[in-house]
C-alpha cells in the first residue's frame, strides 16, 4: 500500500483527512491561509477559482502544491497574446501516409489545469475554456471527449498591469466559483518565507487520491441545508438584485446588475464543502457568510459612475452582509 493510501484509509474521517492536506499545502505556502482554504473549498464544490494578485505572492506555486497534495494530472498553460483554441483544447491532425485525419487533445485533459495569466489571452481563446469549465468535456471534429475526473481550472491573473492584457467577460468570470485577491505577505510572513525558501524548499507529499477526492466531493454534496439557511442565501443573492428592498436603497446607483442564479449555487455549494472541512454535516450562516465575498464579488456588475469613483466590489458585498440579517441558530443543549 503507498504513502497516500495509508493516508486515505477509511479510518481516518472527511475532515481529518482534509485538515492533513491543508497543514501539508502550509509547509510549502506560508502565510497564505485564506487562499490555500479557499483552493480546497473549490476542489470539493466541484468549482473553478480566480486567483487575482501582484506576481510573486505564491499563485502559481500554491496550485501546483495543491496538485501535488491531492494526487492527479496536472498541467499549466502560460496564456499570451498569440495563443490559438487549438492550443488548449487540442485539434486533428493530418497524417498524409494514411490519408486520415487524428485527434490530438490538447493539455486541458488534466485534473488540475493551471491557467497562468489568464486576461493576456485573446477572447477567442477564453471563450475556448467556457465549455471545458461548465460541461467538463471538449468538441472535436464532431466528437465529445470528456475531461478526466476530478477537473478544476486554476486561474491567475495579474490586476496592475494592463499592457496587453484582455479582461474576463461577465460570462466567463461567472464560470468561476471564487475569484480570490492575494495579497502581500507581513512582515513576519516574509521572514519565515526567507528561512524556508532560501535552502532546500520543502517537497509536499500526496495525502489524498483521485479517487478519495471524488468521495469527498459527494460527502460535501450530502451536507444538510436547513431551509432557513437556504432562504438566507436567496436573500443575499436578492438584495444584489434590489437593495432598496433590503434598506440598502444608496446600492441603487452602485450596482447596475446582480449576481446570477450561479451566486446562489454557489454559496451553498461552497459553503458545504466549508462545513465539511470543518467537520460538520449541516450548513451554518457563518460559512455562508465566510465565502460569501469571495462567491460573489466578482459576478456584480457597477455602474459606469461606481466604477470611476474605484468602488471595490468587497465593499459593496460587505455592505449586503452587513444589511441582510442572518437567521438565529439556537443550540439544543439536551433540553427537552
Amino acid at each position: 500500500m503507498s504513502a497516500a493510501e495509508e493516508l486515505s484509509s477509511d479510518t481516518d474521517t472527511d475532515a481529518d483527512l482534509l485538515r492533513r492536506a491543508l497543514a501539508e499545502v502550509r509547509e510549502v505556502i506560508v502565510g497564505q491561509d485564506h487562499l490555500v482554504e479557499r483552493l480546497l473549498v473549490a476542489l470539493l464544490a466541484r468549482g473553478h477559482c480566480l486567483l487575482e494578485g501582484v506576481p510573486g505572492v505564491g499563485k502559481t506555486l500554491a496550485a501546483q502544491t495543491l496538485a501535488t497534495v491531492v494526487g492527479g494530472d496536472f498541467a499549466r498553460i502560460q496564456f499570451t497574446p498569440d495563443l490559438v483554441p487549438s492550443d488548449i483544447v487540442g485539434t486533428r491532425v493530418y497524417h498524409p501516409s494514411s490519408e486520415t485525419f487524428d485527434v490530438e487533445l490538447g493539455p486541458v485533459f488534466v485534473n488540475f489545469l493551471l491557467a497562468d495569466e489568464i486576461n493576456r489571452a485573446p477572447a477567442k481563446v477564453q471563450s475556448a475554456l467556457l465549455e471545458v469549465m461548465a460541461e467538463r468535456q471538449v468538441t472535436l471534429a464532431g466528437r465529445t471527449h470528456p475531461l478526466p475526473r476530478p477537473f478544476v481550472v486554476l486561474a491567475t491573473q495579474n490586476p496592475v498591469e494592463s499592457e496587453g492584457v484582455y479582461p474576463l467577460p461577465e460570462v466567463q468570470r461567472d464560470r468561476f466559483l471564487f475569484k480570490v485577491r492575494v495579497r502581500h505577505p507581513s512582515a513576519q510572513e516574509e521572514l519565515a518565507i526567507l528561512h524556508r525558501m532560501s535552502v532546500r524548499p520543502p517537497s509536499p507529499v500526496a495525502v489524498l487520491t483521485p479517487a478519495r477526492l471524488l468521495a469527498l466531493q459527494d460527502a460535501a454534496e450530502q451536507v444538510s441545508v436547513h431551509h432557513l439557511v437556504a432562504d438566507y442565501v436567496v436573500r443575499l443573492v436578492m438584495a444584489t438584485r434590489a437593495p432598496h428592498e433590503y434598506g440598502l436603497a444608496e446600492l441603487s446607483d452602485t450596482i447596475e446588475v446582480g449576481v446570477s442564479p450561479r451566486a446562489t449555487l454557489g454559496l451553498v455549494a461552497a459553503g458545504r464543502a466549508l462545513a465539511l472541512l470543518r467537520g460538520r454535516d449541516y450548513l451554518l450562516p457563518d460559512d455562508v457568510r465566510d465565502v460569501a465575498v469571495d462567491v460573489m464579488a466578482h459576478r456584480l456588475m457597477l455602474t459606469f459612475d461606481a466604477v470611476a469613483d474605484g468602488v471595490d466590489p468587497e465593499e459593496v458585498v460587505g455592505d449586503i452582509l452587513l444589511a441582510v440579517a442572518p437567521p438565529l441558530v439556537v443550540w439544543n443543549q439536551g433540553r427537552p
